[in-house]
């Protein structure tokens, strides 16, 4: 019984974090770089208007560390629930 709480739980906690990952991409990616974007390109960088900016590189750049992100949460929870590697 124990043991299936268990995978209740860590399931739980996966599911969590994937769904807070999701939800910081999409805002950046569809929120800052759509739906936000004439405010957005009142700002600049590197030249270009942010929301641009945020459209065709800062969700690629968010996607790239959410990624880093969910490997390094993923490995602690594993580990608190036991089923981690080596």
């Amino acid at each position: 019984m124990e043991q299936t709480s268990n995978r209740a739980e860590y399931w739980k906690a996966n599911l969590r974090l994937l769904f807070g990952c999701l939800v910081v991409w999409f805002i950046v990616s569809f929120g800052l770089g759509i739906i936000l974007v004439d405010f957005m390109n009142q700002f600049s960088l590197g030249g270009y208007p942010l929301g641009f900016w945020f459209a065709q590189q800062g969700s690629i750049f968010t996607f790239v560390v959410l990624i880093f992100f969910y490997a390094w949460r993923m490995n602690a929870i594993d580990k608190k629930f036991g089923v981690f590697e080596d």
